[in-house]
């Protein structure tokens, strides 16, 4: 008589034993996990293609998580936005499916990560035609058991003109016309009508805002998207005429910007934007310049919670450390 072997051998849980370094894991998750989704945004339903990243605490006295848990409730949440009748946006799509992975892996902690990118259709400045230009949207949540954060965010491409450079050309043009004879006063006035060369980057801006657990308001991408592509000397666009180019590259050595210039353009934008924030919000911009006349590129940062960027714009009272995104995700609820 043969014995079936498949019934008498346990199946034992290797995640949940004790590791043989008991120590917890700060993130323990998947990674690069790329879906179709159908999301809200701007008013409207689209659907995505998006990058996800879902991730745990993993406590000292866990193996492992159940990787596959991730991915089915990535198809799960995604099979109820996709499929069902109700639509999110992309940082409340994170925050349901935070909060999904934290019970499935009973775990103390859980955070993800989206990112899409999506198309929208705006008019060349001059021309009118059509064009599609492509942005990338970002939206993370943290759910813990004293609540969830969420992160909303976008990344916008432009140009911008250095306004060092721009300074250099115009003293140098300023003394070629003096030779030539040019009054002063005639001088002034070419340099101020003919826009003055310089060398020109092209930027690329990304801006989150941050909710808290008491904060109701929703985020669309549009506003976002301006304040970005505001923060640079120019908007650039995938299709334009001649009279179009003529204006993007004028504009832009009408407002020559660093790439710190931008980042202050933004935060400044969100200030302005967004004035019913509470003051533990969180606001992140970053600005990458990618040169054309040196090898290397060039970025700069601010972040931090709105009150602080508020005292200091307002009251001048710079504060002694910026609060990080990590710092605001992990903060216990006001």
């Amino acid at each position: 008589m043969t014995s079936n072997l498949s019934s008498s051998v346990s199946i034992t849980d290797v995640q949940a034993r004790r590791p043989s370094v008991q120590l917890s894991l700060s993130r323990v998750g998947v990674t690069d996990v790329e879906k179709v989704i159908r999301i809200r945004q701007n008013g409207a339903e689209q659907l995505f293609s998006a990058r996800f990243e879902c991730v745990v605490e993993l406590g000292p006295n866990q193996k492992g998580a159940h990787m596959s848990r991730f991915e089915e409730v990535v198809n799960d949440a995604i099979g109820e936005v996709v499929l069902g009748e109700s639509t999110f946006k992309a940082e409340t799509l994170a925050e349901h499916i935070a909060q999904l992975v934290r019970a499935r892996q009973g775990a103390r902690r859980a955070e993800v990560s989206i990112e899409a990118r999506f198309p929208e259709h705006k008019p060349a400045p001059v021309s009118g035609i059509q064009t599609q230009e492509l942005y990338t949207l970002h939206a993370s949540a943290v759910c813990s058991e004293v609540g969830t954060r969420r992160l909303v965010g976008v990344t916008a491409q432009g140009m911008t003109a250095c306004p060092c450079a721009q300074e250099l050309v115009a003293g140098h043009a300023r003394q070629t016309l003096q030779h030539q004879g040019f009054a002063e006063d005639d001088i002034e006035r070419i340099l101020e009508i003919v826009p003055v060369a310089t060398h020109n980057q092209r930027g690329l801006g990304t801006l989150h805002i941050g909710c808290t657990e008491l904060c109701d308001d929703e985020i669309d991408a549009a506003p976002l998207l301006a304040i970005v592509e505001h923060a640079m000397s120019s908007e650039i666009y995938e299709l334009m005429k001649r009279a179009d180019e003529a204006h993007v590259v004028e504009k832009a050595h009408r407002r020559p910007r660093f790439v710190e210039d931008c980042v202050r353009e933004m935060i400044r934008g969100v200030v302005d934007a967004f004035p019913q924030l509470n003051d533990p919000a969180f606001v992140e911009a970053r600005q990458v310049n990618m040169e054309t006349i040196h090898q290397h590129n060039v970025v700069a940062e601010r972040f931090g919670t709105l009150g602080e960027i508020r005292r200091e714009l307002i009251e001048g009272i710079a504060p002694a450390l910026h609060t990080t995104r990590r710092a605001w995700l992990d903060a216990v609820p006001y």
